[in-house]
């Protein structure tokens, strides 16, 4: 592909666009940028960055960065926009996610979303303009495009665990839990640092670390009882911490880290497009097979959870490797016979 032409952009209209996408720049970016920053973004020399800034010159205010004193560019905290403006085709698609939420019914953070969704409906039913005008306005699009969760989980009984996890994620601040320990299966006490809070496979995951222990964890939010925020305290979250590296497709919430096991499956052709079709991990590979299957290897570093995926597959799964996960399927696919004679 060839490199990008810099320098003054050609075509009518293109610098309006460029200073246009200048300005989300810097609305996403409210800490401010630096010129090459721009010129990057832009795909402009930087001294065509610098013009594009001094033109904004009004409207912009410069800061240093630290701990380099690089100049960055930003736009006045005052002046930052505090309403968003909406079209309503964002309006519908916004409004078609709203179900996520509906299982923390109850809690304070679902009284404030309502509020936000009472808008976009009011948004969403204005008359339509141009070639939507006369369309009519009660054809009801926001319940006709909608998210349906598969099996979500009901927490209208913990409304106020969620908006204690809630708000110890939002302000960085750690969480006194009781959670069951994994030995006795008695509550426990914990200190938590709650990094992210994650909607996972339509129930609520918190992403979190033990005071004493940096190893992180996935909890579901039920697991966590009588949490209390400690509002006198903060912490960090690491530098390097991403919450996609602990998703792990189909096999649930916890990072890869030192030794994997090579999984290898073989699925029928009645399986095999479903599986064609779908991220099931990042470390999945796919190899067609001569019965018009696939077999599908992947490298996972806990397996409590792909049995249970495996076994949905009924007699179009078998698998290859690891034996210990054969071993298990076999066991569970007696104990599940054994109901039945």
């Amino acid at each position: 592909m060839p490199a990008p032409i810099r320098g003054r952009p050609q075509g009518r209209f293109t610098q309006h666009h460029r200073m246009r996408e200048l300005r989300q720049l810097l609305l996403r970016h409210p800490k401010g940028v630096t010129v090459a920053q721009v010129a990057a973004q832009l795909k402009v020399t930087t001294r065509s960055a610098r013009r594009y800034l001094h033109e904004l010159r009004l409207e912009l205010e410069s800061v240093a960065d630290q701990p380099s004193g690089a100049k960055r560019w930003r736009i006045p905290q005052v002046d930052l926009p505090r309403h968003a403006k909406l079209r309503r085709a964002q309006a519908y698609a916004l409004l078609a996610a709203r179900g996520v939420f509906e299982p923390i019914a109850g809690s304070a953070l679902h009284e404030e979303i309502q509020l936000a969704t009472d808008e976009l409906l009011a948004v969403a039913r204005r008359p339509g303009r141009g070639p939507n005008a006369g369309v009519d306005a009660d054809a009801a699009l926001e319940d006709r495009f909608r998210y349906l969760p598969y099996a979500p989980k009901d927490y209208r009984e913990h409304g106020e665990v969620f908006d204690s996890v809630f708000q110890a994620v939002a302000d960085r601040r750690p969480l006194k839990v009781r959670c069951a320990d994994p030995d006795t299966g008695k509550p426990s006490p914990l200190k938590l640092l709650p990094y992210a809070l994650v909607i996972y496979k339509d129930a609520f995951h918190c992403l979190a670390a033990q005071s004493t222990d940096p190893h992180i964890k996935s909890y579901e939010l039920d697991e966590l009882l009588h949490p209390r925020c400690l509002e006198d305290e903060r912490f960090d979250v690491p530098s390097d911490f991403r919450v996609e590296d602990y998703l792990q497709g189909q096999f649930g919430l916890w990072r890869n880290e030192g030794e994997t096991t090579e999984v290898i499956l073989e699925l029928s052709p009645f399986v095999a497009d479903y599986v064609r079709r779908r991220h099931v991990h990042p470390s999945a590979k796919l190899e067609a097979i001569e019965d018009g299957g696939v077999r599908l290897s992947l490298q996972l570093g806990d397996l409590s959870q792909i049995s249970s995926w495996i076994l949905s597959f009924g007699a179009h799964a078998r698998v290859i490797a690891p034996r210990e996960l054969k071993d298990g399927i076999r066991e569970k696919l007696a104990a599940a016979l054994a109901h039945y004679e």
